[in-house]
């Protein structure tokens, strides 16, 4: 059964789309000032590096659908999240460095390695699904297209959230996408996951 993108968020330079569509007119360069203005509320947010908020933003938006998440009554043991990055903790691996003269933190310890952003999104969703942390150079379709169809064709998964998250240096570079196997949408494909990253 062919797998189909279904939704799709952007986030680069401050602007946020989803499907294409702009979420709000404002331009969002601290992912806390995005937080309140999508009127948030969980507490654990302000105690997440900026990799994984950005990702938690982003999931949080593009889930969202009228007050409800889009997954519904999904068998959430069957949610996989596959997530690449290319500078991955870097924010928090230069403070925790910095901490270690002193007394080393275990605050920021947690947050020194990328695949914490999963974990982030799944004590948040409940998702229990197969689960992959990647590292590129770059934003790749080719790379995320293998993972995501293998998961959802060969690993018993019904639906995976996936994409880029990428924050450091103040700029933020996020692609996140819903796909699944029994609603059709945007064909999963490495191009239709470049076309959406194109946006």
């Amino acid at each position: 059964m062919p797998a189909y993108i279904l939704d799709h968020i952007r986030i680069k330079n401050g602007n946020v789309t989803k499907n294409g569509v702009a979420v709000t007119d404002k331009i969002f360069t601290a992912p806390e000032d995005l937080y309140r203005d999508q009127g948030c509320n969980y507490v654990k947010f302000f105690k997440m590096d900026i990799l994984c908020k950005w990702a938690w933003l982003a999931t949080e938006i593009l889930l969202s659908d009228n007050g409800a998440f889009t997954y519904g009554e999904m068998d959430k043991t069957k949610i996989a999240l596959v997530l690449a990055t290319t500078d991955g903790c870097i924010e928090v691996d230069k403070k925790y460095e910095e901490s270690i003269a002193s007394i080393p933190s275990p605050a920021l310890f947690v947050y020194t390695l990328p695949n914490i952003m999963l974990g982030e999104i799944c004590i948040r969703h409940g998702f229990k699904g197969e689960q992959a942390s990647l590292i590129n150079n770059t934003f790749d379709s080719n790379e995320l297209y293998f993972w995501v169809n293998d998961i959802l064709e060969n690993r018993g998964m019904e639906a995976c959230l996936f994409g880029y998250v990428n924050a450091a240096n103040n700029e933020q570079d996020i692609s996140l996408y819903w796909a699944t196997k029994n609603r059709t949408g945007l064909m999963l494909s490495p191009e239709s996951i470049q076309q959406c990253y194109n946006k």
